[in-house]
């Protein structure tokens, strides 16, 4: 049976537009756990854009299932996620002039940099996971870094304009889950998935865990935030 981690950095998006305190991610976070989620993320950005440190502060202390912050490998976040200890940080690469994550973590390029992160993080106690694209090399290199985890990104496959195009992407992604799965990694999954999409991940049990954001706040903006939690609980816990 999968889990459901719930991202709440959209609804942090949603008050950002504005300039204002609502609506609050923390109150999201609490509403999600109470629907039924296993955990929640947020992504603290180098340049605050949606999350900010107190919302972080404040799922540090209220969130009772498992906190995963998502952040770049870089001195100022390492420090941040010493003192804050989520049970889990996601390593995922950072532009600013993007929207959100557009690809995956290169671990390939950079491992003597990312194995120094991981050592510090695992010092403090926090298991790492690392967010890269559905490539075989990219999970060798996470576990040669020692990562706990790969977060396979998904946002390809989201993306396709065909269902042959998707079944190809797809392809990739149960590959990449095999490679982490003889690797003895643990495997989430996660990106641009939705309630339609993410249907096509019953047929691979391999991957333990599903983060979801964007689609769980646009539904929340129809039904309300349990609801929609509930619903994408309802398919994942199927798998």
């Amino acid at each position: 049976m999968a889990r459901l981690v719930v991202n709440v950095d959209h609804v942090a998006t949603i008050r950002q537009a504005r300039g204002i305190d609502v609506p609050d991610p923390v109150l999201a976070a609490g509403l999600a756990e109470l629907a039924g989620a296993d955990g929640i993320i947020c992504h603290l950005r180098e340049d605050r854009r949606h999350i900010n440190d107190r919302d972080l502060r404040l799922l540090r202390e209220t969130v009772k299932t498992s906190l995963n912050m998502e952040m770049a490998a870089v001195d100022e976040m390492v420090k941040i996620a010493a003192a804050v200890k989520p049970e889990m940080v996601t390593l995922v690469p950072e532009k600013r002039e993007e929207l959100t994550t557009e690809g995956g973590l290169d671990v390939v390029a950079r491992p003597d940099h990312y194995r120094r992160v991981v050592e510090q993080l695992h010092e403090a106690g926090i298991k790492v996971s690392f967010f890269i694209d559905p490539d075989p090399e990219q999970v060798k290199a996470a576990h040669g870094c020692r990562g706990d985890i790969i977060e396979i990104h998904t946002g390809h496959y989201s993306e396709a304009r065909s269902e042959d195009e998707a079944k190809r992407r797809f392809g990739r992604v149960v590959l990449a889950a095999e490679s982490a799965a003889a690797l003895d990694l643990g495997i989430s999954a996660g990106h641009g998935l939705n309630y339609i999409n993410v249907k096509r991940f019953e047929s691979l049990s391999l991957v333990e865990e599903y983060s979801i954001g964007h689609s769980i706040v646009a539904m929340a903006v129809l039904v309300g935030f349990e609801r929609a939690v509930r619903r994408m609980i309802e398919l994942v816990k199927t798998f």
